[in-house]
């Protein structure tokens, strides 16, 4: 047995043993009831003598599995369908309100549900666990006080989307002749407005995205573990990639391995690219073939218990940089490192930009370019990042409960906490082709970490690890 088919199969039998179904994480699985506490804590401290009130998400449609919003399980932890949550800013409790066990939840589902319940309260840190049905009475008490209530004014996110996308969808729908309908906060919105006509209503979204920005060390925990998934994923693409294939076949590798670690799934759709269709950020088609002397750009990452990662690598089709690629790609990598050693706790992204730039302006003077087509591309790519500094645009985007998480803009000041990537692309207008690299960046107290520092990016090491055989070679039939 070789040692790829070894691979092969032990991670087969893993695979079988470790992952009965597709797996789905309750909160209490992940993080423990202190650290949902902990978010409510101060989230009470902001609202003053208000009320927050926050739905969660409906059961899916049909046979996929229930995956909670990111805001409500900001909250709470709690994964289960239709429940919702009110925090009380003058008492400081929290009550969560819960649909009964059903017999179709014992028998066919994934076992019993949380249910509303003194020990469901105790398990997940509320106050109370309530019927969903005393919502209303609960929202008409709020409103008999004229208390000022706060929830979500941005339509919900569910897994693979961010912030931004499903809020422009709903608007769109809201504007379509043809449809007309709002988003179910929007709804919400609206019947709570009517329920309680004296009561002010301002949007949560702004706290909690605020809190979200800086990751708790057990958020941490687990997006380092997601970035480990993802830059394994990744690898295997890497050993796995030949002339001929299709760039799905390189997502199936990585999802062998998200799959294989425990992934629900992609954190968004899989951007591989190769030769051409390298020009595009987010190009995910993925049907092309693979061709001699290409280039592959490879963005793909998984959602790992309710957060994200976001890697991208780039690599020869062939396994081997030519001397043209090796130029083109040596260039970028050090004007990318150049933004890389340039971050520092407490600056702003335009401050890091800024710095990046000098840097950058003496890597241009000393690099021996041979071809103009690249030492243009070069100069256009600082010119970006120079413009950056003057616009004060951000470094790249956040990542956390979302792939493009609420968090880090340009005029935010980079602290310890924040979790975001760097992405920045150089495209070469004539050839139709670019090259991006990302990894994810925590702040430190001291500096920052690349959790994906791990992912080979020298082409030395990126030639390594294409030379083994890949999880293809074991599934061929021999000659």
């Amino acid at each position: 047995m070789t040692q790829t088919t070894g691979r092969l199969v032990l991670w087969i039998l893993c695979l079988a043993s470790v992952l009965p179904g597709q797996p789905v994480f309750r909160g209490s699985e992940i993080f423990p009831a202190e650290e949902f506490a902990a978010r409510r804590a101060r989230v009470l401290e902001k609202i003053g003598d208000g009320v927050a009130v926050v739905l969660g998400t409906t059961e899916p449609p049909g046979e996929v599995s229930f995956r909670q919003n990111s805001q409500f399980f900001y909250l709470t932890g709690v994964a289960e369908p239709r429940a919702s949550v009110i925090l009380d800013g003058r008492t400081k409790k929290t009550t969560v309100f819960l649909q009964p066990k059903t017999v179709r939840q014992e028998t066919s589902r994934d076992g019993p549900g949380l249910g509303p319940g003194a020990e469901t309260a105790r398990m997940i840190g509320a106050d109370a666990a309530l019927p969903a049905a005393e919502l209303t009475a609960a929202v008409k008490a709020i409103a008999a006080e004229r208390r000022t209530v706060f929830t979500p004014f941005a339509a919900e996110v569910l897994g693979s989307q961010s912030q931004g996308d499903p809020t422009r969808m709903w608007k769109a729908n809201k504007q379509d002749p043809w449809d007309g309908r709002d988003s179910r906060e929007a709804t919400f919105l609206a019947k709570l407005r009517e329920a309680a006509p004296r009561s002010e209503i301002q949007n949560l979204d702004p706290i909690l995205n605020g809190l979200r920005a800086v990751k708790s060390a057990r958020e941490i925990a687990v997006i380092r573990e997601a970035t480990r998934i993802a830059g394994l994923g990744i690898m295997e693409a890497m050993r796995d990639a030949k002339p001929g294939m299709r760039e799905y076949e390189l997502q199936a590798d990585a999802e062998f391995v998200f799959k294989k670690h425990g992934a629900f799934g992609g954190a968004y759709f899989a951007l591989i690219a190769t030769g051409r269709n390298t020009y595009y950020t987010h190009y995910n088609r993925n049907t092309a073939t693979l061709a001699d002397g290409d280039l592959v750009q490879f963005d793909y990452a998984p959602d790992f218990q309710y957060y994200q990662s976001d890697v991208t690598r780039v690599f020869p089709a062939n396994g081997v940089f030519t001397a043209r690629q090796r130029e083109m790609y040596e260039i970028y990598l050090r004007l990318y490192r150049a933004v890389m050693s340039s971050i520092r706790p407490h600056l702003t992204a335009a401050a890091v930009i800024q710095a990046a730039v000098v840097k950058m302006d003496a890597i241009l003077e000393s690099f021996p370019f041979t071809d103009p087509a690249i030492q243009n591309a070069a100069k256009q790519f600082v010119g970006n990042y120079r413009r950056q500094a003057a616009s004060g645009r951000s470094l790249g985007h956040s990542v956390g409960l979302e792939v493009h998480d609420p968090g880090e803009e340009g005029g935010t000041v980079l602290e310890p906490g924040h979790i975001f990537t760097i992405e920045p692309a150089m495209r070469f207008e004539e050839e139709h082709t670019g090259i991006r690299l990302e990894d994810m960046i925590l702040i430190t107290e001291n500096g920052y970490e690349n959790l994906s520092a791990f992912v080979p990016i020298e082409v030395k090491d990126i030639e390594k690890l294409m030379a083994e055989k890949g999880l293809s070679d074991a599934m061929r039939k021999p000659e």
